[in-house]
């Protein structure tokens, strides 16, 4: 073999075993998880048969706190209209039933991904009044564009 073949092996050897270190201590060492808060897992197929999927919706849990139970599928959610005070904090609980979705509210940090078996949780405070769009940002099918739905701030 010649030596500058040999020289590009050995870089191209180093720099895979390189790589796999860091993946390593990056997964392991670090901790690394599925996409914020999907720690907790449920049966797809049996998701709308399992509280608290099987009763969607918006609960009052505090003064000014609120859970939002949100079920996604191919192409809507249920709910697809929240309405909630100004000033709220909303924890959101989402997941999904069937493929791969989004939950993305244009404008603030909330942008989990869905995926069929977990359960995402964020939390998101509204502080100005108006209407926010959440939609599916993963592409999801033919009916994907139509896949969206909105969260009314109230000013009271």
């Amino acid at each position: 073999m010649p030596k500058l073949e040999k020289i590009w092996l050995a870089i191209g050897s180093g720099s895979l075993v390189l790589f796999l270190i860091i993946t390593g201590v990056m997964a392991v060492g670090m901790g690394l998880n599925p996409p914020d808060g999907m720690q907790t897992t449920i049966e797809p197929d049996k998701v709308e048969a399992q509280a608290p999927f099987d009763n969607p919706g918006l609960e009052q849990i505090g003064p000014n706190e609120y859970k939002a139970t949100i079920l996604s599928f191919v192409f809507g959610y249920d709910p697809n209209t929240i309405t909630v005070p100004v000033g709220s904090t909303v924890h959101f609980e989402v997941t999904t039933k069937d493929v791969v979705h989004g939950f993305h509210i244009p404008g603030t940090p909330t942008n989990l991904m869905l995926v069929p078996g977990h359960v995402a949780e964020y939390s998101q405070t509204f502080h100005e009044p108006g209407e926010y769009l959440f939609l599916c940002h993963e592409y999801c099918g033919i009916g994907h564009e139509v896949m969206y739905g909105k969260i009314v701030v109230e000013d009271v």
